[in-house]
């Protein structure tokens, strides 16, 4: 049976999501005895020099960018520089599965996303899922309640960067190479870490034997989850795609619990069944819409 572009698509962000979310707890993990931007620069070193081999061997390093495709690189470079220090500055300091359930709001602020900005059609439906699903992320962080913490803002933040990266990418024309704009994303974080340590005045230690495995299994996490997520966005329709996202709540709260031995509270996981809820009826609608309607004409 052949696969339509948006099951390979789907089955892809499953797999990064997975990618993604056990390079966190490989980061969590080696987070106590490195400095942050050192450990996001020895990362960073790593994955870059496997993308470009990559993209050395699949001959992708001779393409010549657009002027535009060349402007939305730029953009997403910065827009994963952005994720990637809130998101880690989070992770350090809150529950693996707190945090994950936070980003499961990313399938509802996608489709928001590329409706304002892309005009893509979205019914009043979806709008009062996405509605009802930001309610589920504030029942998630709980501003001003007792076990409130700060760092559930640098979620939101990351939130908002992974957005503006995946629609840009979306933008970005099919024929350029997937591994050239992951490897243009990772020297963008390196360079970024070792400024960022230049200038906070970070003092770097040498990493022990865990430490360095902790960092190049980290590493090939990412380099994975980042090749695999570009080429889904791209393949598949946006809101069919997005909510494949959610594969990563059930790895994190299953890591969470077997590594860290934590389990979010009631509040949180009501929170993220909210988020999850909503995100599955975006999905249903779109699907309604593709399969029912005549040409022309749109369910919502």
């Amino acid at each position: 049976m052949t696969l339509s572009d948006n099951m390979r698509a789907a089955a892809m962000m499953s797999a990064s999501m997975a990618a993604f979310t056990i390079n966190d707890v490989l980061m969590k993990l080696a987070a106590p005895n490195l400095p942050f931007f050192e450990q996001i620069f020895l990362r960073g070193v790593m994955i870059s020099l496997g993308l470009f081999v990559l993209a050395a061997m699949w001959r992708q390093l001779q393409y010549k960018l657009s002027p535009q495709d060349r402007a939305l690189t730029v953009l997403r470079t910065l827009a994963e520089i952005v994720s990637t220090v809130f998101f880690l500055k989070a992770l350090m300091n809150m529950p693996i599965a707190n945090l994950s359930a936070i980003l499961q709001a990313l399938p509802l602020t996608v489709t928001l996303a590329a409706a304002l900005f892309f005009r893509e059609q979205v019914g009043w439906r979806r709008m009062v899922a996405i509605a009802v699903g930001l309610v589920g992320v504030t029942i998630i962080i709980r501003p001003g309640a007792e076990g409130f913490s700060a760092y559930s803002l640098y979620g939101v933040a990351a939130v908002v960067g992974v957005t503006v990266r995946d629609l840009t990418s979306r933008k970005l024309s099919k024929s350029v190479p997937s591994s050239r704009v992951a490897l243009a994303a990772a020297i963008g974080v390196t360079t970024m870490a070792a400024i960022g340590s230049a200038v906070t005045g970070e003092h770097w230690v040498m990493p022990d034997l865990r430490a360095w495995k902790l960092i190049a299994g980290a590493a090939l996490c990412l380099m994975i989850g980042y090749t695999v997520s570009v080429a889904a966005m791209r393949i598949g329709e946006i809101g069919f795609v997005a909510p494949f996202r959610y594969a990563s709540l059930i790895v994190a709260l299953l890591l969470g619990l077997f590594v860290f031995k934590e389990w979010p509270d009631g509040w949180t996981l009501v929170g993220a069944g909210i988020v999850v809820a909503t995100g599955l009826f975006t999905l249903y609608r779109e699907r309604k819409s593709a399969t029912a309607s005549p040409p022309g004409v749109r369910i919502r």
